[in-house]
């Protein structure tokens, strides 16, 4: 009974494992966002964001890429090896049992051998259990566990980058789509003009000068024209690569963004709500990685300094033995030991695994900070972004509105017979340059409100993201 006793108290030592303190990351969060331009909460933007836009291809494409994306479904497979291992690293807790079955025959070989003979049968199984007294094996499990939920948040980490990167890419692609059209347009301007320019020239009216200087432009206008199908069909081919598909066959819609919604930040509208800067710490998978990965190395220094103490291993096991099938239980047999193994020397090999456990949590630690810190200049260049898209949009749409009034007045003058037509077709060229730098600036908007998005976590909660058990995420179920 004495025996039994003492087994019990060192189960129960060994079930006291390490309990990690939380870490805190010694960063102090600003009071409030230096270049937010409106009032902000303490609620979340919404995990379907994307809809915000308005455009049914871009929550499409999404969906797709939810389902379809290879960095999507490589995140999933590393979580799936991150539970196989926790569960590798929480077997260490339980005892390992065995069955055996052995069978032997022995004969003699000699004329006077007077050895034994017969036949033996030996069935029965074996357990060994090693006492988890310092919290070596625990601190293992934990550091598996915090593993596994790292890997969950980096996962939600892809989905988020893969979302945000088909919405800047779809839009980049629908720009520059929309951007070739009006280059094309400019450049009929441009050889509309040349046809005027050299009739001029062959009745004397324009100098070689003027000739050449226009010929040159419709040259660069057509070098436009082929400069932006290109890049547009480039930055197709980047699209379907996100959603895992081939680039050949790939089409998008028309889209002008001008049919795209613009979130806001402006109280009273739809908007995007930057919520107050401590509440970030929560809102992104990256940081949730940053802080399990702390954890697990937190673990591992525990698990480092265990090892360097002695271990109790139990063993045990129970079998029969018999010369005959049919009375092989008749005879049972039963052993039990325990085990009792310290380090004496190991060349320092369990000190500088300690010190390199400690070294590497350092380094987390500076990284953990680090990536809050960055997170916290994410959003504020984001809202920079879109505080500065506004006032060029607010620009820009001054100067096509002033581009358009002198092409009308162009117009009505060249009507009276005040005016050239050349100079009707200057005025319209300048609208052309006008409106390009016009799509610009509202890709430039579009843009920064999906980087103010992706900054802000995307809607994130602890929870969310991709289902492994079905590998689809559940973003595309909303």
């Amino acid at each position: 009974m004495k025996n039994w006793a003492i087994l019990g108290a060192l189960l129960v030592l060994s079930g006291c494992g390490s309990t990690l303190p939380r870490q805190t990351s010694g960063v102090v969060p600003p009071d409030a966002w230096r270049y937010a331009s409106g009032p902000v909460h303490r609620d979340q933007v919404k995990a379907d964001w994307w809809r915000s836009f308005g455009n049914p291809e871009l929550d499409t494409l999404v969906t797709r890429a939810a389902a379809g994306s290879f960095h999507v479904a490589a995140a999933i497979a590393r979580v799936e090896q991150a539970r196989a291992s926790a569960r590798i690293a929480g077997a260490a807790l339980l005892p390992t049992v065995t069955g055996f079955a052995d069978a032997s025959r022995q004969g003699g070989l000699l004329v006077n051998n007077t050895g034994q003979q017969g036949t033996g049968f030996d069935p029965g199984l074996a357990a060994s259990f090693e006492l988890d007294f310092w919290g070596r094996n625990r601190a293992l499990r934990d550091a598996a566990s915090a593993n596994l939920r790292a890997s969950v948040f980096d996962r939600d980490t892809v989905v988020l980058s893969v979302t945000s990167d088909v919405a800047n890419t779809w839009l980049q692609t629908v720009a520059l789509r929309e951007r070739g059209t009006i280059a094309q347009q400019n450049l009929t301007a441009a050889q509309r003009v040349l046809a005027i320019i050299e009739s001029q020239f062959r009745a004397g009216a324009a100098t070689p000068l003027d000739l050449a200087q226009q010929r040159g432009l419709v040259a660069t206008q057509r070098r436009n024209v082929a400069l932006l199908h290109q890049a547009a069909n480039d930055s197709e081919a980047t699209l379907a690569v996100l959603l895992g598909v081939p680039p050949s066959g790939f089409e998008l819609a028309t889209t002008p963004l001008d049919d795209l919604q613009i979130p806001r930040i402006d109280a009273g509208v739809p908007s995007i709500d930057a919520g107050v800067p401590s509440a970030l710490l929560t809102r992104r998978p990256d940081i949730a990685a940053a802080e399990a990965q702390l954890e697990a190395a937190n673990a591992n220094v525990a698990a480092a300094r265990a090892a360097m103490l002695p271990s109790v291993t139990l063993t045990g096991s129970i079998g029969s033995g018999s010369d005959r099938l049919s009375g092989l239980f008749d005879h049972s047999l039963y052993g039990i030991a325990a085990g009792l193994a310290a380090p004496v020397f190991n060349a320092g090999s369990l000190a500088a695994g300690r010190d390199l456990a400690i070294g590497q949590k350092d380094e987390l630690l500076a990284r953990y900070r680090q990536a809050i810190v960055a997170s916290f200049a994410d959003v504020e260049r984001a809202l920079n972004a879109v505080a500065g898209a506004n006032a060029q949009r607010a620009a820009q749409d001054e100067a096509l509105a002033e581009a358009r009034r002198a092409f009308a007045l162009a117009q009505s003058r060249y009507r009276a017979g005040s005016e050239t037509l050349l100079v009707v077709l200057n005025a319209q060229q300048t609208i052309y340059a006008a409106e390009d730098d016009a799509v610009q600036v509202r890709l430039g908007q579009l843009q920064a409100a999906v980087s103010l998005y992706r900054t802000l976590g995307g809607g994130w909660r602890d929870g969310d993201g991709v289902d492994a058990a079905h590998g689809v995420s559940q973003i595309s179920r909303r």
